[in-house]
């Protein structure tokens, strides 16, 4: 038996901390896991889930008003914030509790409170210390603020769910997958939502064709894009916030939504103490094991920022808690991970964009297909879907598959076990139709 307290001592309850927690309990290690705010982290507390949720909701507005295309008159609708924000909080504290029932059920011990490190094997949690054989640093990220006067005046993705009230003007600075989400859900529940960024892209790194097709259709639905700006300051006044631009100009607005990223959850940890390094971005350095340059140190997850997403931070914590404790030496495989944005309409990716693909390969063939979807046509909408293929000339092997669409993040998922492992575009053309879905144009592009 070891003289510490614990054999592992997780910081962070997010996805990662609780998986490795679990695992490692599972194989007998004795676990203790510390949390600041809530059981179950971003994702599941401010993040990913209520998030999609919310999308959920927004979506009615637009399939209420489709609805009379195909012969439902719907007399007197109305929409309620209260409501959907409440019911949404209420998923998320079961959602919670049933996080900490699984800690629970795996005899983890549960610590609430700030953990900071005192040493390589001792964490102080609310004034008690703990040791443990090993430490593994989950915490996650959290949203950038950024150094203008007035930031304080916005909020960012951990407040927007609670809002007391809907916006009736609503300014979102960021244009990647947090921003134009937002964006997305709030343009539909009925506000005026203007998105703000400083270059002339949204989506940066996602292939262009994609993101190239969101602006356009997000300005033909009516969200407005103030793009190549550059913020001076946000200024309180009686009624709202004015965001001041460097070119003189002046935005009014009641809500301001900091979208700009996430930067990795470090301080306060007491990782100098701890003689744990950081990398250059400011997160924590982990070599192919995870582990730290303390012997005994590991992290997980979006502290580290090599991918931030809860199924790679969940396999990392799996993978860590498997070697060190279940005698399982496997590691994460960072090839061809799906992602999607929930926009409206939404993205799914996988692979290779076509730029990535020319760069690694040289030759390359590109397939797509641009659509209108049946029940757009019906509806009367114009808008139509994308999907595009990106193909290894030489091998033939589907390299990269990008959709923007209707459904799209729940078709790409299959999507990307193919690409995952290397169907040709061939074994693609010679899959039967699934006909009348979208999905079909998959296997339909010549």
């Amino acid at each position: 038996m070891s003289s510490h307290d614990f054999d592992l001592l997780v910081i962070g309850a997010g996805s990662g901390g609780v998986r490795a927690s679990r695992i490692a309990a599972g194989h007998g290690a004795r676990v203790a896991v510390v949390e600041e705010f809530r059981v179950g982290g971003t994702c599941v507390i401010r993040g990913c889930v209520p998030k999609k949720l919310l999308v959920y909701g927004s979506h009615f507005a637009e399939d209420l008003e489709d609805a009379r295309r195909f012969g439902w008159h719907i007399e007197g609708k109305r929409f309620d914030w209260p409501t959907l924000r409440d019911n949404v909080g209420a998923e998320v504290n079961r959602l919670n509790g049933l996080y900490q029932d699984t800690l629970d059920n795996n005899k983890v011990t549960t610590l609430l409170g700030h953990a900071r490190l005192i040493d390589t094997h001792t964490v102080e949690v609310n004034g008690q210390r703990y040791t443990a054989s090993t430490i593994l640093i989950a915490t996650g990220a959290r949203p950038y603020l950024p150094d203008v006067p007035g930031a304080e005046h916005g909020i960012t993705s951990n407040e927007v769910f609670h809002l007391p009230e809907l916006p009736r003007r609503m300014v979102i600075a960021g244009a990647g997958y947090i921003a134009t989400e937002f964006a997305g859900v709030f343009h539909e529940l009925g506000v005026d939502v203007t998105l703000i960024n400083r270059s002339d892209t949204i989506l940066r790194g996602w292939e262009p064709a994609l993101s190239d097709r969101l602006l356009q259709i997000s300005l033909a639905k009516g969200l407005n894009f103030k793009l190549n700006c550059r913020l001076e300051r946000v200024e309180k006044l009686a009624d709202g916030l004015r965001l001041h631009f460097t070119d003189g100009k002046t935005l009014d607005a009641d809500v301001v939504m900091w979208a700009l990223g996430r930067v990795p959850n470090v301080d306060g940890l007491g990782l100098a103490d701890a003689g744990v390094a950081l990398n250059e971005k400011g997160a924590i350095a982990v070599d192919v094991d995870n582990r730290t340059n303390v012997p005994n140190i590991y992290a997980v997850g979006d502290v580290t920022d090599r991918v931030q997403l809860t199924p790679v931070a969940i396999r990392e914590g799996h993978s860590v808690a498997d070697r060190l404790y279940g005698g399982k030496n496997w590691h994460v495989d960072y090839n061809a991970i799906p992602s999607a944005v929930f926009s409206n309409p939404p993205l799914g990716s996988v692979g290779m964009t076509e730029a990535q693909a020319r760069n690694a390969f040289g030759e390359v063939k590109i397939f797509t297909s641009d659509f209108r979807p049946m029940k757009n046509v019906l509806a009367g909408r114009n808008e139509r879907a994308l999907y595009k293929l990106v193909v290894d000339a030489a091998t033939d092997r589907v390299v990269g598959a990008h959709m923007i669409g209707p459904d799209a993040p729940e078709i790409l998922q299959a999507v990307a076990i193919a690409v995952k492992a290397g169907l040709t575009k061939a074994q693609f053309d010679d899959t039967k139709a699934l006909h009348p879905t979208l999905s079909e144009e998959l296997v339909l592009m010549r």
